[in-house]
């Protein structure tokens, strides 16, 4: 039996472009001999669909879909597709209106369906809002004259519950071993799993460790392509029975693979197996360039607008889109004020010399002279400080956006995760944008892409990668005025932000109580700021977007790490959380 692996790029919501990516995947699969074709979770709808999963329409035009896409399948070639699927029993029962399901297409009609069983509710995932969970093991038999080989199927999460991987279960029922209890030959998994940093490997120990502890094969499909948010990378991945890699798919691109199942040896033979990227920095980089590239293009923009400032950060934003969207397609702003340095100038223009996008240059001295005169009465007899210096970003966020407005540009915001975290960045200013490229990127991953990116040839002046970084809002100023170092920062965020330690774990791991102490008031200051963020492209556990959910209105401090009961009577006093308007 010959099993086609599409990995594919859908389009959330675009149920007749979806189907008839299946269709042409699923010509070409027969054209290769193909018996079997998987394609990801939810591919008829892409995932992941949210709220349109409570519009009946959308589920009933699914059903409509999954039944033409049945009968135009080519002849001989069964298919594995998945959707929403309604749950009729819903209203009797209590139960949630729909599955999340996998339908067997198979000879011109859907033979059956197979609901997914265990909902992840964490982080990203939220399908315990939508879907009512499956209760049966999911097996069907392939059968020809010359065989017949009986496939257990799983859905994503489905898989993720092995407690002698994980030592302990996140669910009373582990799918995989229901399946092999059952006697199945094969087991295949149609994932949406979205991309983080280093979680292939992660994925490929956990199927591994299944395949070879149950003695049975696993084929694993993902969905890649950037949807809102979220990145998909692929790389879907076969173990045979002894826990070995037969076939690996490509990494954030589309592809096709044949893997055969030998019914005789009841394993799979070994394929093509594409390595997998060399390094965090190239992992991220691919991330980031699908990311910008399908928010843009399946959101309907073609060109992208950036403010070059000739720093760090711009500057990688700058490479990701032109990697993105084609330099044609970029356009960078300069908008320099009276404290601006030379070399930002300077560096702003090596750096567009170099990915060979187009600049303007809008300076904002008299705007900032305007501005001034604007409030000067009314600031009368106040001290100038950060007010007037965020009026400086504030002018550039507006010219941004006008260009946005008046030229259908994208606007990308070039924040990262350290400014992020702590609200070292400017509402309506800075922040300004449809997309926040790297704002789940540290500062250090910064510069360590950008060096990544110089491996071979100078494509970020090296003056920007190795000048103090400054938002040149005030004379002579640099990040480190406001912040620790970066080095320190990120440690501590990514101890309070990912690892979620508590203050005495971040100080016992060698930081100053001090900055720790800082670091977090920041961090919970800046909570409105995020909420008004553009969507934030994930590339690590946690980032600042639908995974996070703070209130911004609260009076519980992230230093506090001990229950109650330890530090202090039961009417707890916590300090208020404070905002600013910067």
């Amino acid at each position: 039996m010959k099993i086609a692996i599409a990995q594919i790029n859908p389009t959330v919501g675009d149920l007749t472009g979806n189907a008839q990516r299946i269709l042409s995947v699923a010509q070409q699969a027969a054209n290769l001999g193909a018996d079997l074709l998987l394609t990801p979770e939810l591919s008829l709808c892409g995932y992941p669909p949210r709220d349109l999963l409570m519009r009946p329409s959308f589920i009933q035009q699914m059903k409509q879909q999954i039944e033409a896409l049945a009968k135009a399948l080519p002849a001989g070639l069964t298919a594995l597709v998945g959707l929403a699927e309604d749950n009729s029993a819903a209203a009797a029962k209590g139960e949630k209106p729909i599955f999340n399901s996998m339908a067997l297409l198979q000879g011109g009609q859907v033979a059956k369906v197979f609901h997914k069983r265990l909902l992840p509710t964490y982080d990203v995932f939220d399908e315990d809002r939508y879907f009512e969970s499956g209760t049966e093991a999911n097996i069907f038999t392939y059968e020809t004259a010359e065989e017949s080989v009986r496939i257990g199927v799983t859905i994503c999460e489905d898989l993720w519950n092995s407690e002698s991987f994980w030592g302990r279960r996140a669910y009373p029922v582990d799918p995989i071993q229901a399946l092999v209890g059952e006697g199945v030959d094969l087991v295949v998994n149609l994932s949406a799993s979205p991309f983080t940093c280093g979680k292939q490997t992660l994925r490929e120990n956990m199927i591994a460790h299944a395949a070879k502890q149950n003695r049975c094969p696993i084929v694993y499909v993902n969905q890649i392509g950037g949807n809102d948010d979220l990145i998909f990378d692929g790389q879907s991945v076969s173990f045979n029975r002894q826990g070995e890699v037969v076939s690996r798919a490509a990494a954030f691109t589309d592809d096709l693979q044949l893997v055969e199942f030998d019914a005789i040896a009841q394993d799979l033979q070994p394929g093509e197996i594409k390595a997998t990227l060399p390094s965090a920095d190239a992992e991220i980089w691919e991330a980031l360039v699908l990311g910008v590239k399908d928010y843009a293009r399946k959101c309907g923009f073609s060109k992208a607008v950036i403010g070059l400032s000739g720093g760090v950060d711009s500057a990688l934003v700058s490479a990701i889109a032109a990697a993105a969207l084609g330099p044609q397609n970029v356009l960078g702003i300069l908008m320099p004020s009276p404290y601006s340095s030379e070399h930002s100038i300077s560096d702003a223009q090596q750096l567009a010399r170099s990915l060979n996008i187009t600049t303007q240059t809008l300076s904002i001295g008299s705007l900032m002279t305007s501005y001034d005169a604007a409030l000067g009465e009314m600031f009368t007899g106040t001290e100038s400080g950060v007010t007037e210096e965020n009026l400086q970003s504030r002018i550039r966020g507006n010219l941004l956006m006008a260009v946005s407005n008046k030229f259908g540009h994208l606007l990308l915001t070039t924040g990262n995760k350290s400014e992020v975290a702590v609200g070292y960045c400017t509402l309506y200013g800075d922040m300004n944008g449809g997309l926040a490229v790297i704002a789940d990127v540290p500062k250090t991953r910064v510069y360590s892409l950008c060096r990544w990116l110089n491996r071979s040839s100078e494509v970020i002046p090296n003056n920007i990668i190795t000048k103090p970084p400054s938002a040149e809002l005030k004379p002579d100023q640099t990040d480190q005025d406001a912040l620790p170092d970066y080095d320190t920062l990120d440690d501590i965020l990514e101890r309070l932000v990912q690892k979620q330690q508590s203050a005495d774990d971040i100080v016992a791991a060698g930081h100053s109580a001090a900055v720790v102490e800082k670091v977090i008031g920041l961090v919970t200051r800046a909570e409105f700021k995020r909420r008004q963020s553009a969507p934030v492209l994930k590339v690590t556990d946690r980032a600042f977007g639908m995974g996070w959910r703070m209130p911004i209105a609260s009076r519980w401090s992230l230093a506090i790490s001990k229950p109650a009961s330890e530090t202090q009577p039961a009417l707890l006093a916590t300090d208020q959380t404070l905002m600013t308007s910067a």
